[in-house]
């Protein structure tokens, strides 16, 4: 695999999904009361180099504190690679992350978003989804 998954127990994949290599999939929670984790639904397709964060570090704090916010990802998204996905953020069933794409609020089912942070350039049509990737492995 070549990736790194943090706190592995408070992720979940989905089933006919591909996590590409050298992805960092992070589903930390350091508290049982926090609010991380990272849920990937089905059919999604996560090229290579892609990171996926829960946790930041609060910029304006004092003490630098973590802060942890679930990352959610719906059934038939496609991240490009080298995309970062940050925290708190939600990316509606269908939509599509172009490659090097910092996701830093969510994304409405459908849209096609790149750019830093991530702005929407397009929409996908709920006729093209309903497809099987139909070479599900993970971390390949």
């Amino acid at each position: 695999m070549m990736g790194r998954v943090y706190d592995p127990g408070h992720i979940t994949i989905g089933d006919d999904t591909i996590v590409g290599e050298k992805t960092t999939l992070d589903g930390r929670r350091q508290l049982p009361a926090s609010r991380g984790g990272l849920t990937i639904g089905n059919h999604v397709d996560i090229a290579s180099e892609v990171m996926i964060w829960t946790s930041q570090h609060d910029l304006k704090n004092p003490d630098f504190a973590a802060v942890e916010e679930p990352v959610h990802i719906e059934d038939y998204v496609f991240i490009g690679p080298r995309a970062i996905i940050l925290p708190g953020v939600t990316i509606g069933r269908g939509a599509a992350v172009a490659a090097g794409a910092v996701v830093t609020k969510s994304v409405a089912p459908l849209s096609i978003v790149a750019g830093i942070p991530a702005a929407t350039i397009g929409q996908r049509t709920p006729e093209s989804l309903g497809y099987t990737l139909g070479r599900a492995r993970w971390f390949q």
